[in-house]
């Protein structure tokens, strides 16, 4: 049964094959962009279970979210909260997101910033340093192993740090073979959509000590924070909860423990 994230990946892989500009200038001037800010560093420093708030205008799943706010102030919003980092999505199909979300909300803070979409290819990566990202994702289900290790490599080469996703026991194996450092752990089924919030505490005792670990989707209060802190996590990726939140900054400080 195809899934909703297939049928996100076949539109970003059409994209991507469509693509012609040249890798090896697309690489020079990402290498030439100012330094980023750490993000794996900022979630590895922070003493407490951090959270990475998410701009997220909307969802193939439930529509919109907040479709019209201001990424700009929704950043300070959550800055002034106590978030580590923020994610904003850039997909502009599926999410209603843009580069131009990312790079307003950057400017409008000191946080590190996750670009949030569906990268398949170099030239994504390319472009998430280019438009000011300081971490990219990396979704170990929409690629295979060899694909996931050679983008994790070139993320790093250009100086973004990489958060991979993960679903399962088989992602985590790839995560672990790509050498990454920082890997998340979506609770949310690919197929039904729905969130297993026993995922997370399942995985984390299998993920190795030294990478930091951020636990996605389906946390909607204390008690959720409290338990994945509990469970190991250094991070908590939150957006809908949040962005939907008639006090976001509020929402944000009830979350960190």
């Amino acid at each position: 049964m195809p899934t909703y994230l297939d049928r996100i990946l076949e539109r970003h892989r059409e994209l991507a094959a469509a693509d012609t500009r040249p890798l090896d200038r697309l690489i020079d001037e990402a290498q030439q962009c100012p330094p980023p800010r750490g993000f794996r560093a900022a979630l590895r420093g922070v003493g407490h279970l951090a959270v990475i708030a998410e701009i997220k205008r909307r969802s193939p799943s439930k529509g919109d979210l907040n479709a019209e706010l201001d990424p700009a102030v929704m950043a300070a919003t959550y800055e002034a909260g106590g978030a580590t980092c923020l994610s904003v999505l850039t997909d502009r199909e599926f999410f209603g997101g843009s580069p131009d979300d990312l790079r307003a909300a950057r400017a409008a803070c000191s946080l590190p910033v996750l670009r949030k979409d569906f990268t398949v290819s170099p030239h994504d990566v390319a472009d998430a340093r280019l438009m000011g990202a300081d971490c990219v994702l990396l979704i170990a289900a929409a690629m295979r192993p060899c694909l996931l290790a050679d983008l994790h490599a070139l993320a790093l080469e250009l100086g973004l740090d990489v958060l991979v996703e993960i679903h399962d026991e088989f992602e985590l194996e790839a995560a672990m073979h790509a050498d990454a450092t920082l890997i998340g752990v979506n609770q949310r089924d690919l197929v039904t959509f729905r969130v297993d919030t026993d995922r997370a505490v399942r995985l984390a005792p299998l993920i190795p000590a030294g990478a930091v670990k951020v636990a996605e989707s389906g946390v909607r209060c204390p008690d959720d924070t409290r338990a994945l802190r509990a469970a190991g996590y250094d991070a908590v990726l939150v957006g809908e909860t949040i962005v939907t939140a008639g006090d976001p900054a509020g929402k944000v400080a009830e979350l960190i423990c």
